[in-house]
């Protein structure tokens, strides 16, 4: 779609007047939903599968720009009757019907013409259609991933990216031919935007995180939706950087709503029902991770493949260090600044000699290798793996945090983490 188009399709999500602003309450659009008497719905039974509501309003929005006015009030009608909590769609649908009855011409209503609340309710809604729009007009490359997933192993089957410019959750399926992206959803973030500092601040953080454990809707208040997906906010890095907070989760909406407005969170990444139901479904907590950008820099696979080399070597060098004892070459691994929990480096210094001496000399390898990047102020590689002794069948789980300093790479937080 060309950007004259895009432009044509926000313009049409910004005529609204009053009348159509309060049609977007649930209550007034059932009653003009009983008014227009749509025909009951067909049993899911026997109804053929529908594309999801996003997609549908998207049509619509595609048949008023062709100027089929006439079929578009017959697909508005059939969403806001399928999707009664959808406040997007009964808008266009009560737009597209004050524009039948001659009550509607191509009027631009400022805010401050409407009510308060009519006002920043159909603020929130221009916008929700413009970054739908814009997300579903301008789609990431094909075949290309985000540039943080560098090595994923085939273990870790699904990972998520958020692109915060786009409101838009991007899921990937992973195999050993590499991600593979299967689905993207709208997403609302924090209502004063990204880049989380502080407790309370109802930012979003910027970052890669980890899915910490699923917790089913049951266990949550309808606040929350069908359930949530929880994230290791803070991670180490930001602990680094003194950021504070907690409580960062995926969740969905309040039975009474479909979705909410972008900006409207306290911090977490809150999605559709359904697309959340998705993610509790197929994603794994512990092994998914989470890629929550200010904007997504999409690659080619064969783009990461010069830095996964170079990783990948500079872990090997480590394992070897390790492997054989040298504790001089393995501890200029790290950084000075080292910590892990309450240790710092001179501390864990004593820890991993321990460690190498139980090992006697044992070589280790290091399996289901997992590295992803970050690069805000700073560089940083989160490298993940499972650690295992010749003999042994199985090891513990560690994650290392490494940083640029001077030009070469160092260890600035590691742990076990199953």
């Amino acid at each position: 779609m060309s950007p004259v188009e895009l432009a044509r399709l926000t313009r049409i999500a910004r005529k609204a007047t009053l009348a159509a602003t309060v049609l977007a309450s649930c209550a007034l659009a059932a009653a003009v939903s009983a008014a227009a008497a749509p025909p009951p719905a067909k049993s899911s039974a026997t109804a053929p599968r529908q594309a999801s509501p996003e997609a549908r309003l998207i049509e619509v929005y595609r048949l008023i720009r062709a100027g089929d006015t006439r079929q578009a009030l017959a697909k508005a009608e059939s969403l806001a009757r399928d999707v009664p909590n959808f406040q997007l769609a009964q808008l266009v649908y009560g737009d597209l019907l004050l524009t039948r009855r001659g009550k509607l011409g191509p009027l631009e209503v400022a805010p401050s013409e409407l009510p308060a609340s009519a006002a920043a309710n159909w603020v929130q809604l221009r916008h929700e259609a413009a970054v739908r729009l814009a997300a579903l007009t301008e789609r990431p490359p094909a075949q290309a991933v985000p540039r943080q997933f560098i090595d994923l192993p085939t273990s870790t089957r699904h990972a998520i990216a958020v692109d915060a410019s786009r409101s838009r959750l991007y899921l990937f399926e992973n195999d050993a031919q590499g991600l593979r992206l299967v689905a993207d959803h709208y997403v609302s973030l924090g209502r004063l935007g990204v880049d989380k500092k502080e407790q309370g601040d109802q930012r979003t953080p910027l970052g890669v995180y980890f899915i910490t454990s699923r917790l089913e809707g049951r266990q949550l208040k309808d606040f929350y939706g069908p359930g949530a997906l929880t994230l290791n906010y803070p991670n180490e890095y930001d602990r680094r950087r003194g950021k504070t907070g907690s409580g960062i989760w995926l969740h969905g909406v309040p039975p009474e709503n479909y979705a909410r407005s972008p900006q409207s969170t306290d911090g977490c990444v809150v999605l559709a029902n359904d697309d959340l139901m998705r993610l509790l479904r197929e994603v794994s907590p512990r092994r998914t991770p989470v890629v929550i950008a200010p904007k997504i820099e999409w690659v080619a696979h064969s783009q990461n493949e010069r830095e996964r080399t170079a990783v990948r070597a500079l872990v090997e060098q480590w394992r070897q260090a390790r492997s054989r004892g040298d504790m001089a070459k393995l501890m200029g691994f790290y950084s000075p600044q080292f910590t892990s929990g309450n240790a710092d480096l001179a501390q864990w210094s004593k820890t991993m000699s321990r460690e190498v001496n139980a090992a006697g000399g044992r070589e280790s390898e290091l399996k289901e290798l997992s590295i992803l990047s970050w690069r805000d102020s700073s560089e940083v590689l989160i490298i993940t793996f499972g650690e295992v002794l010749r003999g042994q069948r199985s090891g513990p789980m560690k994650r290392q945090y490494w940083g640029k300093e001077g030009g070469q790479w160092k260890i600035f937080f590691e742990g076990v983490i199953g």
